[in-house]
């Protein structure tokens, strides 16, 4: 079953904006560059992400969000704990972020 990745980021205040949108881009970009070790094909599908424009003001500071899709629990799991190209991006991030939340469903399990 399908399982989608939600992740948000509160980037750094003084961060320059085009270092944001080099992180954005580099996050979005993840849906090409990581390969599955087996097929050595893309696994990641993206769905979106940006800036927020939410009008109900309960961001609670994030400012970016990101929308994944993974086809199983299995390509989920070594996105999250192995992928050298995922690993990679998450420690250029430590420094620019002051806070990450990262969500995740399967459709109709509740």
């Amino acid at each position: 079953m399908a399982i989608y990745h939600i992740v948000m980021f509160k980037f750094k205040a003084l961060l320059p904006p085009e270092e944001v949108k080099v992180a954005c881009d580099g996050l979005l970009a993840l849906g090409e560059r990581c390969v599955h070790p087996t097929t050595k094909a893309a696994y990641v599908k993206v769905l979106g992400g940006g800036k927020d424009n939410s009008l109900e003001g309960l961001q609670n500071g994030f400012t970016h969000c990101f929308v994944f899709k993974f086809e199983n629990k299995e390509d989920h799991k070594y996105y999250a704990e192995s992928d050298p190209t995922h690993q990679e991006f998450i420690a250029t991030m430590k420094e620019k972020i002051d806070k990450v939340q990262v969500l995740g469903f399967t459709p109709g399990e509740f």
